[in-house]
C-alpha cells in the first residue's frame, strides 16, 4: 500500500473537484483532511467542516504530510509550495506559471529539505510527459520536443479549420464551454504553452530558463485572410511550442503559430486534445496524445503524482547534473509567413531572405527567413494589430 498520505488541498475548482471525483472511485491509502479555499461563502459538495480559508491550518498541521496545490494565483501558489516543502511536506502542483517561474529555487529547496515536488498535471493535462522525460529519456540525447500544449487554442483552431467558424465565434464557443477564460490571453497569446515549454525544457535538457526570456506569439492576431491562405495551400495552423538542441550544446525555445501539412502527426490533433512529439537520437520519434484540458484528465495526472508519493518518488533532475555546458540560445533561423498591414513594417523588420511576396489591396504578406533574435527584438512591431506571423516548415 505504500506510505499513508494525509492530504491538505489548496483549491477546490474544476481540477480539485475532478481529482476528488476520481479518488472517490479508488481504494487508496490516503485521506484528504482539509481544503483551503478562497471563498468561504460558496456552496460546496462536501461537508462545510472540511473547508477553511486559513492556509496555516494545513501548513502547520504536523499530521498532514502531503499538500496538493490547485489554485490559480501563481504568487500565492509559490509561497504555499515553498513553505510546505520547508515544513517537511511533499507537494503536488498543477500551476505551470508558478513552477516555470521558480523551478530552480524549488529544486534547491527540495534538495535541502529532503522533500518532493511533483507537477505532472501542470503540463499537457493527462499526458505523462514529465515522468517520461525523467525516466524513459533520462539517458537519451533529445533532438527536439514540440507539440500542442494548450487545449483552449487548439479547440479554437480546430473549429476554424474543420467547421469553417471565424476566430471570434470559435473563441466565444471555447469560452462558453469553459475551455477558455473570459480573458483568454494566457491561452491564445501563447503564455500558457510557454510556461509548459520551460518546464519541459528543464527535464529534457537540464536547463533553467526564465519564461520571460522565451518568445511567445499566439493566435490572437489571426484573421480570415490567414485562414484562407492556409486552406488554399493545404495547411492547418497550430500553436506550437518548440525546444530543439542545436550546435551540440545549445537549446533554442519559442512558441509560435505554425503552418503544418497533412503529413505532420500534429495535423489531426483536434479540439482540446494535446500532442507531444519527441525526437531522440536512439529512440527516434515518439508521440504522446491525450486530453489536455478538463477536470478529470488533469485530475488523473495529479492523482498519479499523489500515488507516486506513497512510494517516495521524486524527480532526480539527472539531466541538470550533466548539463553544465548546455546553454539557452536565440540565434536560430526560421522560415515564416508574415502578414502585415503597413508597408513601413517591412522596413523595420530585418528578413535574411524573402522567397515569396504578395501585395494586394487588403492583403499583404511575405514568406521568408528571419532570425529568432530579430523576432524577439521586433516583437512589439511584429505582433501589432493588423499583423500575423507563423512558422512555415
Amino acid at each position: 500500500m505504500g506510505e499513508r498520505l494525509i492530504i491538505g488541498m489548496f483549491g477546490f475548482g474544476v481540477v480539485g473537484q475532478g481529482l476528488y471525483d476520481i479518488i472517490k472511485t479508488k481504494k487508496l491509502n490516503l485521506e484528504i483532511k482539509k481544503f483551503v479555499i478562497k471563498n468561504a461563502d460558496k456552496k460546496r459538495t462536501l461537508p462545510a467542516e472540511l473547508f477553511t480559508t486559513d492556509a496555516e491550518s494545513i501548513l502547520r498541521d504536523d499530521e498532514i504530510n502531503t499538500v496538493v496545490e490547485l489554485i490559480d494565483d501563481a504568487n500565492a501558489a509559490f509561497e504555499i509550495t515553498k513553505q510546505a516543502l520547508k515544513n517537511g511536506k511533499n507537494v503536488v502542483s498543477a500551476n505551470k506559471k508558478m513552477i516555470a517561474s521558480h523551478l530552480e529555487e524549488l529544486t534547491l529547496i527540495q534538495q535541502e529539505y529532503g522533500t518532493s515536488l511533483l507537477y505532472e498535471g501542470a503540463v499537457c493535462g493527462s499526458i505523462p510527459i514529465i515522468r517520461n522525460l525523467e525516466e524513459y529519456y533520462d539517458n537519451e540525447l533529445l533532438h527536439s520536443v514540440s507539440g500542442i500544449f494548450n487545449g483552449s487554442s487548439n479547440y479554437i483552431l480546430s473549429k476554424i479549420f474543420n467547421e469553417n467558424q471565424s476566430y471570434d465565434v470559435a473563441l466565444k464557443q471555447a469560452q462558453d464551454l469553459g475551455f477558455a477564460e473570459t480573458d483568454p490571453t494566457l491561452d491564445v497569446g501563447g503564455f500558457d504553452p510557454k510556461y509548459k515549454l520551460a518546464i519541459v525544457a528543464s527535464h529534457a535538457y537540464g536547463i533553467y530558463v526564465n519564461p520571460d526570456d522565451i518568445l511567445n506569439i499566439g493566435i490572437d492576431k489571426l484573421d480570415d485572410r490567414d485562414i484562407r491562405f492556409a486552406k488554399e495551400k493545404g495547411f492547418k495552423i497550430k500553436l506550437l511550442p518548440f525546444a530543439k538542441e542545436i550546435n551540440n550544446n545549445q537549446v533554442v525555445l519559442y512558441v509560435l503559430p505554425r503552418l503544418i501539412t497533412s503529413d505532420n502527426i500534429l495535423f489531426n490533433v483536434e479540439n482540446e486534445n494535446n500532442g507531444v512529439l519527441v525526437k531522440a537520437a536512439f529512440a527516434d520519434e515518439q508521440f504522446f496524445y491525450g486530453k489536455g484540458a478538463g477536470g478529470h484528465p488533469t485530475g488523473s495526472a495529479v492523482l498519479s503524482d499523489i500515488a507516486a508519493l506513497r512510494y517516495g518518488y521524486r524527480y532526480e533532475y539527472k539531466k541538470h547534473l550533466e548539463a553544465s555546458q548546455i546553454q539557452y540560445n536565440t540565434n536560430y533561423k526560421l522560415k515564416v509567413y508574415f502578414r502585415y498591414l503597413k508597408e513601413e513594417t517591412l522596413n523595420q523588420v530585418q528578413f535574411d531572405a524573402i522567397v515569396e511576396r504578395f501585395y494586394g489591396q487588403d492583403f499583404k504578406y511575405v514568406i521568408g527567413e528571419i532570425n529568432l533574435r530579430e523576432i524577439i527584438a521586433k516583437r512589439d512591431i511584429i505582433n501589432q494589430v493588423g499583423n500575423f506571423i507563423a512558422e512555415v516548415l
